[in-house]
């Protein structure tokens, strides 16, 4: 838990400024003058936004970094000794290191980056056992969780509940989908998000890796996660308890609020984001997930029932092929074939070290990209 004895501004490491979530997180800090010091920032490639972001909070440039060509910058920044939180919103794998360094110094690690816990969560959880480090999640999804949680003792969960929107394509046909574009899988119908995690989002794969990272952070067996689609994205996750109690966590679609939770906690802060208009807000309706038009999301099952680094695998495989797909290299229902088929060949193996992980990664990829490839030339 993150203490200011001296009453300072906690201090933040911001990792992935540049995306979505950075963006919004320094919306965040603007909007809470005085509670919240930017010492360290990270981006990819836009450095000229990054310039812009180090000038307006006074980031000196050796902590204002971009990770494109260096990653080993992020784990640096992530364990500096100066660091309260460290808010990990890298897009993919290349987050991996950063959890691991921000956990074993013993931050609090703001986790938006899903894609550390899936690959390599026996190496989080080591690190966080390691360095004393608390993860305190920012997708929508597990913060609802996270904060229903607090309403009853582990052993009284009896299910946890992921919503999904069901993305661009709800409702869609196998045959329906054969058509769509990237233009169409980047619409998404209540989410701000970035491209990559949109197409996740369309396929579902986004909402099966969530269910991974549910499965890592909260210590519930996995069938005992589920997912339930909920076009108006209100109600953002679920605990059912032993006794029939469910609570849930609902505000209008608007990620500053689980970041701004993720920086407060236990607390809160207090200007509001996502207020319901209870009056207007009309019918939320639920509905069960179409797995056979949306396979990717029984693909992350399969991986984490598998285990090992079946999740890394599945991971690698998606960031592939959802690359290809927005490249224009692979239709959008390719995007679960090359996953199956990667997954399909694949031997379950250990995950004991990072160079595990970065081995099955690295030997997904491969052999996803040589999937899109014959695809390609067929």
């Amino acid at each position: 838990m993150v203490s200011v004895e001296d009453h300072r501004p906690v201090r933040l490491a911001i990792l992935g400024s540049t995306g979505s979530v950075g963006t919004q997180a320094l919306e965040v800090v603007r909007a809470n003058p005085g509670a919240y010091e930017v010492v360290a920032l990270a981006a990819g490639r836009n450095q000229k936004l990054l310039t812009g972001q180090a000038a307006e909070f006074g980031v000196p440039e050796l902590r204002a970094r971009c990770a494109a060509e260096d990653p080993g910058v992020l784990a640096g920044l992530a364990s500096l000794p100066e660091v309260d939180i460290v808010l990990n919103a890298v897009v993919g794998f290349a987050g991996l290191p950063a959890t691991v360094a921000a956990l074993e110094a013993g931050k609090r690690l703001a986790l938006a980056n899903k894609e550390s816990l899936i690959a390599a969560g026996p190496l989080v959880a080591a690190a966080r056992s390691k360095g004393s480090g608390e993860i305190v999640p920012v997708d929508s999804e597990h913060s609802a969780v996270y904060q229903a949680l607090q309403a009853g003792p582990p052993g009284a969960v009896r299910r946890i509940l992921l919503t999904a929107s069901g993305g661009p394509f709800r409702g869609r046909s196998k045959a329906e989908l054969e058509r769509v574009t990237v233009a169409d899988a980047l619409a998404h119908p209540t989410w701000s998000m970035g491209p990559k995690i949109t197409v996740d989002s369309s396929t579902l794969m986004n909402k099966g890796l969530e269910v991974i990272e549910a499965w890592e952070l909260f210590g519930v067996e996995l069938e005992r996660i589920e997912v339930v689609v909920h076009p108006q994205s209100v109600i953002h996750g679920m605990v059912e308890f032993s006794d029939g109690s469910t609570i849930a966590q609902l505000s209008m679609p608007d990620m500053r609020l689980p970041i701004a939770y993720a920086l407060a906690a236990p607390g809160r802060v207090p200007q509001p984001v996502g207020v319901i208009d209870w009056a207007r807000l009309g019918t939320l309706t639920f509905e069960s997930p179409d797995v056979e038009a949306f396979p990717c999301l029984g693909l992350a099952y399969r991986a984490a029932t598998a285990g090992g680094d079946a999740p890394a695998t599945l991971n690698a495989a998606n960031e592939v092929a959802v690359a290809a797909f927005l490249d224009g290299r692979l239709p959008w229902r390719g995007i679960a074939d090359v996953v199956g088929e990667v997954l399909g060949d694949h031997e379950v193996g250990k995950v004991s070290t990072i160079e595990d992980v970065v081995e099955s990664d690295g030997l997904a990829r491969r052999r996803a990209a040589a999937a899109v490839d014959r695809r390609n030339a067929a």
